[in-house]
């Protein structure tokens, strides 16, 4: 699939455990999803790439700007290589400064965090000097890395349960089986460390919502969870193929009409469900289908916790067909609008 060229050129039905069970929602629990934004940057640029040149984490003045609108989460692309060059190796103190430094400023705001490595199920390696994207689960990349790399993160940031756990930005290449062998390891592997916050778990194949059933993926039900608090992450665009590629939307209702089938197996099984990615262009038909999603979102409230809308942070081409941050004159966009009139209704 080719989306992640097209849209984001700056940057490179199985049985339900008894386990799950507290990892359903309530009919009473009906709290108003959380709304949010991606704020991209720090994943931009060639691996391990250079601070300031080829990649930076946004600033306080993209939090401030999405708190101030109504915004209640924030989602945080990052890459692993940076934050653990080496496998199995600690983390780069500088990197992990820098992480915790944007965690901090959005928790100040009350922002929900959600940290997502932004690696698709593979990684570079220095072994072959960062050449090759290495697949979770290879003998490069074995899932007892994936599950070290969430070890230390999930150490780094239990204290607090405003962070939520992204395991994985759009895994691909991978099939189900494995996907969910690498997700349960790594959940466990959180859990040994004490760490109770949400986990966001993705299906294979670009995670996407209007494919879920054609994926596989409602082999996911099989996730395992001691804490029983997790969610699956999904994400969903409005063109044609659904990859974000084109600023056109098929329809108006595209976005509601495409996460239907998934949001029903949620329903059925009880589980709780995150849309961590969508995008919203300014023309009436994208506009159009950004709000009846969002409000399809919020009649959802025993499935849908939350919602991250792509994309902000620096570096971005003002012209992006996505972009959410104010126009070079201030005045907000658009997109935007759409986003706070949903989070504030």
């Amino acid at each position: 699939m080719p989306r992640l060229i097209t849209r984001r050129s700056a940057l490179a039905a199985v049985a339900v455990p008894a386990m799950l069970a507290t990892s359903r929602v309530a009919k009473a629990e009906v709290a108003r999803p959380k709304a949010g934004v991606n704020i991209a940057g720090a994943e931009f640029g060639r691996v391990p790439g250079r601070y300031g040149t080829e990649y930076t984490y946004p600033g306080t003045r993209h939090i401030d700007y999405f708190a101030g609108l109504g915004m209640t989460l924030v989602r945080l692309p990052f890459r692993w290589e940076r934050l653990q060059p080496t496998l199995f190796g600690p983390f780069d103190a500088t990197e992990l400064k820098r992480l915790t430094a944007f965690m901090t400023a959005a928790r100040s705001k009350n922002l929900i965090v959600v940290l997502d490595p932004h690696n698709y199920a593979k990684r570079y390696i220095a072994d072959d000097r960062w050449r090759v994207e290495h697949l979770i689960g290879s003998t490069q990349v074995p899932q007892a890395a994936f599950a070290d790399f969430w070890s230390k993160l999930a150490s780094a940031f239990r204290a607090d349960d405003g962070v939520w756990f992204g395991l994985m930005n759009e895994p691909n290449d991978i099939t189900v089986d494995d996907w969910l062998e690498a997700v349960n390891a790594a959940v466990a592997a959180i859990r040994a460390e004490q760490a109770q916050n949400l986990v966001l778990v993705p299906g294979t194949n670009w995670t996407g919502a209007h494919s879920w059933q054609s994926s596989g993926n409602e082999a996911m039900a099989g996730v395992r969870d001691t804490a029983n608090n997790f969610a699956f992450e999904v994400h969903q665009y409005f063109d044609a193929n659904s990859s974000g590629g084109s600023p056109d939307a098929v329809s108006a209702t595209i976005g509601s009409e495409r996460i239907a089938a998934f949001e029903a197996w949620a329903r059925r099984h009880g589980f709780r469900a995150f849309l961590g990615e969508f995008g919203i262009a300014d023309n009436p038909t994208s506009l159009a289908a950004g709000r009846d999603l969002l409000q399809t979102l919020d009649r959802g409230r025993d499935v849908w916790i939350g919602w991250a809308a792509w994309a902000a942070g620096p570096g971005w081409p003002d012209d992006d067909n996505f972009l959410l941050e104010p126009r070079r004159d201030g005045s907000i966009r658009p997109q935007m609008r759409v986003l706070m009139e949903a989070a504030q209704n």
